[in-house]
Parts: structure tokens; sequence; C-alpha cells
């Protein structure tokens, strides 16, 4: 029986190494874990050597269990532009995977940290590839915690206690000023986390901070001028600033990727952005505090982000908590019409400050522009050609000459038209994830392809725990969702705080600055819209769905728990408040209170 045994596991190794090709363990190169050096060179040599030998053909990069330090004085600088981040290039870049088709990155249970600002992983144009089994964190975050001592509110005075893992200096002007490798933050703001549970503490949301004209009682203990107060004692704060350099991993143009097992702890932008990605698969991918860290946050903006993506984005089985934006963003980017050059040339811009630089669509393209003043569809169109217009070069490009198949109106170049690609739209799964304990909102999509929300818990997402959008006019993010189903999810107590789009727990929230002139919907239609069934609400407010400009809404076989684990405060005292929605059916829903139609749903057309 012992032979037979062996003989089994001899196949199964020869069978795994057909299939997974070579295998490059980085201890056969030197590389080991827990000794705090930087290896940072070293694996990119060894990265280099398999994109040399491999030629594209299977290969795996094996990490061991254990940390790995990387530091920005030997990293790989790029010129990446990011979507939603800050575009200061060059970027320091800990992994850099650039080209490379069918590599499997295992870290067996390693854990990534970086040592001042950097970009921790980058895939760029690679297919069939996968991450799996590894943590990315840093070990002095550009965030940084402090505890309130003592709220003297007589005073106008709090006294906090600073993380003691950070590194900080009070500057000749008073100002509290912490800092790293290579950065130094002067924290504006704040979030305040309640020390026992971890949610956010209720109706704080954004807080002003007190980090002027600071301190310093002893090391570490800071007397600051700071009224406020819902800080009690005992109370977190992750003092922070509005900075978005880069996400922990960063993907672009890549084709069937997949991420296993994979926690990101900090980053300071998204945990992962995807832009210009197609068939994404994110199984157990987390951005969670880790085991054993006295932290309370996560990132400094959204969990997991996906600009202009195609195919499929599959992500299950995540649990995203204490990030200071959306567990997922699924948009593509409105390019304003700024000049009609002929009848069939147009040129479109990249608005946002934070989306510009990167592809935004090729020949065959389907297309469609929206008027922006009201959100209305007015026109289709396919690119003929796309050409950079104030650049040699799409790297850094805000401006495109558009060439079309059809005329345009001359009018549309009057600032009130965007333009949309609809090839750049992907269908979505979202489900068995945890959202909790964050700021801002739960789960954010806009894209016309179906999407589909199942067995999710929403546990204290803080504002709106699903919010479907769409904006030509700030933000800049396409686009109408045509055909929606959320159903069997949990939802425990959002709203406990406002943000942006925060008018119920779902809220379908186009922003529309003219809405009286509108004349279409932006949401639904076909015959289609958003459907939401069998979900359960606890909640201790009123408000359950807003909706604008909506064609098609089912509301039903849900069930609604009012608890009275917070007063109630939200200017929606509505359960159901609708402007400009048509086609709505709510019908079997269970309400542990009294629940009257005439009282609780409000139409506004």
């Amino acid at each position: 029986m012992k032979l037979i045994k062996n003989i089994f596991q001899f196949l199964a190794i020869i069978i795994f190494s057909s299939c997974s090709g070579s295998v490059y363990k980085l201890s056969d190169f030197g590389i080991y874990p827990n000794t705090g050096e930087d290896v940072t060179a070293q694996i990119a040599s060894v990265i280099a050597t398999i994109q040399e030998e491999q030629q594209g053909e299977p290969a795996t990069l094996l990490f061991d269990a254990g940390d790995y330090d990387f530091y920005p004085e030997y990293a790989i600088e790029k010129e990446y532009y990011i979507s939603n981040h800050d575009q200061d290039n060059p970027k320091k870049v800990a992994l850099v995977f650039e080209n490379i088709s069918n590599l499997t990155i295992d870290g067996q249970g390693a854990n990534i940290f970086m040592n001042g600002r950097m970009l921790p992983v980058a895939m760029i144009n690679c297919e069939n590839c996968a991450i799996k089994n590894l943590s990315i964190d840093t070990r002095i975050p550009q965030i940084t915690q402090v505890t309130v001592v003592e709220n003297n509110i007589e005073e106008g005075t709090i006294l906090y206690r600073l993380d003691s893992n950070c590194k900080y200096r009070i500057d000749s002007d008073g100002r509290l000023i912490t800092y790293g490798e290579n950065w130094e933050v002067h924290p504006v703001a704040g979030i305040a986390f309640e020390d026992s549970t971890g949610h956010i503490v209720y109706r704080t949301s954004d807080i002003s901070v007190g980090t002027n004209n600071v301190e310093e009682v002893e090391p570490y203990l800071i007397k600051a001028p700071w009224q406020n107060e819902k800080l009690k004692n005992g109370t977190i704060v992750a003092l922070r600033n509005y900075a978005r350099p880069t996400p922990g991993i960063f993907m672009s143009a890549n084709k069937n990727t997949t991420i296993e097992d994979v926690t990101v702890h900090y980053a300071e932008g998204m945990g992962l952005l995807a832009q210009l990605c197609e068939n994404m698969t994110l199984n157990g991918f987390s951005v969670s505090i880790r085991e054993g860290s006295k932290r309370y946050y996560t990132t400094q903006a959204d969990a997991t982000h996906f600009s202009a993506c195609k195919g499929k984005i599959i992500s299950t089985g995540g649990l995203y908590e204490g990030m200071m934006d959306d567990a997922i963003n699924v948009h593509g980017t409105y390019l304003r019409i700024v000049e009609t050059i002929s009848s069939k040339e147009v040129v479109g811009r990249y608005m946002h400050p934070q989306a510009y630089g990167f592809y935004w669509g090729g020949e065959g393209d389907s297309v469609q522009f929206i008027k922006s003043s009201t959100m209305e569809f007015v026109s289709g169109n396919v690119i003929e050609d796309i050409v950079p217009y104030d650049s040699d070069n799409i790297d850094g490009a805000k401006l495109f000459k558009i060439t079309l198949k059809e005329d345009v109106p001359s009018d549309y170049a009057n600032g009130d038209y965007g333009i949309e690609n609809l090839e750049w739209t992907p269908e979505v799964l979202f489900a068995d994830n945890t959202i909790r304990n964050n700021r801002a909102r739960g789960t954010l999509f806009s894209t016309p392809k179906d999407v589909v929300v199942e067995r999710n818990l929403f546990d204290h997402t803080s504002g709106t725990a699903i919010l479907l959008c769409g904006d030509c006019n700030g933000w800049f993010e396409t686009g109408a969702c045509k055909n929606v189903v959320i159903r069997n999810n949990h939802f425990i107590n959002s709203l406990t705080n406002m943000f942006q789009f925060t008018n119920a727990i779902i809220s379908i929230y186009p922003e529309i600055p003219n809405l009286a002139a509108q004349e279409k919907y932006f949401h639904g239609g076909d015959g289609k819209g958003v459907v939401i069934e069998n979900n359960t609400f606890e909640t201790f407010d009123k408000p359950i769905v807003y909706a604008k400009s909506l064609n098609g809404l089912k509301f039903k076989d849900n069930v609604i728990i009012e608890n009275n684990d917070y007063p109630p405060f939200h200017w929606n005292n509505k359960r159901f408040l609708f402007e400009r929605v048509i086609n709505v059916e709510i019908e079997n829903n269970s309400f542990n209170d009294d629940f009257d139609e005439n009282k609780d749903i409000e139409f506004r057309n």
C-alpha cells in the first residue's frame, strides 16, 4: 500500500509540474523571508529572468511563507497613469510584471511590506496570469491612528495619543507632521471609530482634526485645540489627507486575470485598481485588517475599483473593512466634447484631474453621446479613428481627436455633451462578500451590462450600501445601469453617517443637474431595470430605496426589521422615495412596524 501511495504522489508531482510549467523559487535565488533586508532589486532580477526564459510558457514564481521588505531606493521607476489616483509620476514600484503570459505568483502565505511610498504590485499587458496566497502591507502607513485620551469640552482641547508605530514631528508652525521613508503628511481630516466595535462613530462622517497649533505633552501624547463632543475618551481617529498616489495592486490592459486569497492590509489609494482589463476573477480577495493588528483602517480610498474594463468581473468571498470608500466601484469614463473639427471629427477631453493619460477607445468601438445637463442619450456612433490631440502618446494625454462613422451636430461642442465608450463595459458578479465598518458607501456600479449582487453582508457600511450612479458633470464616471439584480443580501445599520449620494440604503442616484428638463430615463428601460428581492434590511431609520430617473423597479419578498440601535436622523423619512421613476412594483414584503403605502412611498415627477 505504501508503494502504491508513493507512486500516486510521484504521478501527482509530474502532473502538477506539466500543468504549471517551470517553477522559480525565490529561495533558489538566495532570497529568503524574515531578514528585514531590501529584496526589491533581487526579486526584480528574478522576474526579468522568468520573462526572458519562459517567453510566455507557463511558469510559477514561488515565495516562501514569511515577511519580505521592499524599499524605494532600488525600486523600478515607472510612469503609470492610474485611473482615479494622483498623476504624480514616476511611481516607485516594488513588483513589476509587464508583457508576461501564463505566470502564477504564489506567495504561499508571504507578507509583502512596503517601507516608504511605493506601488506594491503592477501587472501590465499580461494574459492568463494569477496572484495568490499573499498579503500586502506598509510598515508605516500615511494614515495615522490616534486614541482620544481626554476630551476637554469646556476648554475646547483634546489630548490624544499617537500610534507608537508612527514617526512624527511638530514643525515651526505648530503643525503635526507624520513622515516615512520618502513621504510626509500633514493630516487635514479624520474618520472616528468606536474602539469596541470598529464601527464609524454615529453622525460624525468626515471630521476636522486637531493637527494645527499642537503641543507635545510627552512623546506620542499631543494636546490640540480641537472641539468635537462626539469624540469620547477611547475613540479611535484615523488622521488622513486626501492623497491617492498609488493603489496596492495596479492592473492595466490584462486579459483573464485571477486573484485568489490575496489581502491588502493597507494602500495609500485603492486596494486594487484595474483599468482596461478583460475578464477578472477575484476569489477570496480582501481588503481587511491584519489579524492581531491594532489598526482600525485599511485603504485611503476604495477597496477595489474597475475603470473601463470589459468581459466579466467576478468578485466572491472577500472581506472589505475599514476602507475610506467603496468595497467595489465599476465604471467607465465620459469624455467631454470640447471641439468639433468637422462633421465627423470631434475632440473629447478627460475632465477629472485623477482620470486621464490612458487609452480611452479604438477603431470599431461603439460609442454614444450624452447630454450632461439632463443625462440623456442623444445619439450613437462608431469610432473610425482616435489619436491623442495634445500629446504624441496616449500616456499623459487629456485630449483625443475622434473620427466617427456618422456625422455629429456641431453644437455637441457647446460644453453640455459627453461621449461614452460602450465597448469597455463589463458584466459584474459580486457575491458572498462581507463589507463592514467603512466610510462613504458599500458598493457602486455604473455599467450597462448585467450586474448581480447577491448573498453579501453589508454591516455598518456607514453610508449607502449599494449605489447605482452615473455622472457626466463631476466625477465623469459612466454609465447607465440596465439590468441589476440585488438578492439574498443582509443589510445591517447602513446610513449611520451622511456622505455623497447617501439618500437611502440602496441609492439609485445619477447626477442630473436639470432633472426637470429630462424627457428620457437614465437607468433601466427595455423591460428590465432593478430587481431587489429576498433581502433582509435591519435598520434604525426609514429610507430603504431612493431612485432617480429609473424605468423599472421591482422590490419584492424582502424583510425589513426596524431596530432602536441608533436614533433616526436621516432627512429622507420615506421608505421609498422616487424622482422621475416609472414601472414600479413593491409587493410581498415584510415590515415589523406599520407600513403605510400612502406615507412611506412618495413619487416626485
